[in-house]
């Protein structure tokens, strides 16, 4: 199959599953996505054991595969996604918040992997199953950051404060990177290209990764305002969007930085106010539009993928128990993580309780965890590791986002309309 063959069938597929959802269910576009792609998966699977001559069972294995489901998320579509969530937040409230959205997204990301990491490795003491320190901090960082796509599309329904919606959004968008900078830390040790984790590399990669892409970041989103400035025709002004977008991404990862964390800084610079003077009304309208069908087609085709996925695999006796540990150990490490976090910016306020509670619940994680997942090298770690990983991605989707309307109006009762 052609990767425009394959690119159609699964885009039909999408399309198919969202208007099922849309005349059923009428759960909100993504969820609904994924459920009726889970449900696809066990069908497959119930048929492949009633007909297994037509070893039906590995179709979602070489969907992925075709797919490519790690490489192009984490070097492709994920330039989009994070570029599209970045132009649509407001700029200022992030600003004004710009402490708590830090301390969130860098002491509060190393917070819960360490966490997480410790009370996993813990826990499979206790319960005799090997699991060495390491692969515990991957899949700490693998499920500490939230998942911008589904954050973002979840603030956009609830009517959440304003400044409230800034530090979500701010934090969901900022996090990926620096937890794809602690897994490939961990991975560097792993595969054998460093000999330990030492103080020293830690603060390299930190900077070269971290620092490094959001100066390129900077540079780029500048870049990108100065040619709106000179391109005064809205196609031009588009096309610089994409280039910025795609560029920005590609030339952080070709240098060793953090592509998501360059790609989100540029798109902050484009959402400014300089920026934007920049665009008239009927340009400004029209790229938002733009961006925000792509992030509908790329949502969609991401969480029917996550659905298909999660049934490729046939968890083992220990994973299924590690699961059923890891759910609420990954929950408590985002309360502990967001609380220890905004301490020390966010001693006192009113709401602080419902503040905290609103941004622990809300952490969903989606197609980003899912592909580190997904890129962990093979053997009986990944086999492990991999059902921990894909039940974690499912439950906060399904149960945390399909509940976090009600909880947000039982917390703050003035968005309700």
């Amino acid at each position: 199959m052609t990767s425009l063959g394959l690119f159609a069938s699964l885009l039909c597929l999408a399309t198919l599953l969202g208007i099922v959802n849309a005349r059923t269910l009428k759960l909100p576009d993504t969820i609904g996505i994924l459920l009726y792609a889970l449900c696809l998966s066990i069908f497959i699977r119930v048929l492949d054991t009633m007909m297994p001559q037509l070893d039906l069972h590995s179709l979602p294995s070489r969907i992925i595969a075709l797919a490519d489901l790690p490489g192009n998320l984490l070097n492709g579509a994920l330039s989009f996604l994070l570029f599209a969530g970045a132009l649509h937040v407001d700029v200022e409230q992030i600003a004004r918040k710009k402490w708590q959205v830090g301390a969130l997204a860098i002491i509060g990301t190393i917070l819960s992997v360490g966490f997480l990491s410790g009370a996993m490795w813990l826990g499979g003491q206790i319960l005799h199953v090997n699991l060495p320190f390491l692969w515990c901090l991957l899949l700490g960082a693998i499920i500490a950051p939230t998942d911008p796509v589904s954050v973002i599309g979840m603030l956009r329904q609830l009517g959440l404060p304003a400044s409230l919606r800034a530090v979500f959004a701010g934090e969901s968008l900022l996090n990926d990177g620096v937890a794809i900078v602690i897994f490939g830390l961990a991975m560097s040790v792993i595969s054998g290209q460093e000999s330990h984790i030492s103080f020293g590399l830690t603060v390299e990669y930190f900077a070269l990764e971290a620092v490094g892409g959001a100066l390129l970041g900077g540079l780029a989103g500048a870049l990108g305002a100065f040619c709106w400035r000179l391109a005064r025709r809205p196609q031009l002004q588009l096309l610089v969007s994409l280039s910025i977008a795609t560029g920005a991404f590609s030339l952080a990862q070709a240098l060793e930085m953090s592509g998501p964390i360059a790609v989100v800084v540029a798109g902050f610079c484009l959402a400014g106010r300089y920026a934007q003077k920049q665009l008239n009304a009927e340009t400004r309208q029209m790229l938002l539009a733009f961006w925000d069908l792509i992030d509908e087609i790329l949502n969609a085709l991401l969480f029917m993928l996550i659905g298909l996925t999660v049934f490729s695999i046939l968890p083992q006796r220990h994973s299924v128990t590690l699961l059923l540990l890891g759910i609420p150990l990954s929950i408590l490490a985002r309360a502990a993580s967001v609380y220890l976090a905004t301490l020390p910016v966010y001693l006192s306020g009113a709401g602080r309780l419902r503040t905290l509670i609103i941004l622990t619940w809300g952490g969903l994680r989606g197609g980003i965890s899912l592909s580190l997942a997904l890129s962990l090298p093979g053997g009986t770690m990944r086999e492990t590791l991999t059902p921990i990983c894909y039940g974690i991605v499912v439950f906060t989707i399904l149960a945390q986002g399909l509940t976090m309307a009600p909880v947000a109006l039982r917390l703050y009762p003035e968005t309700r309309r």
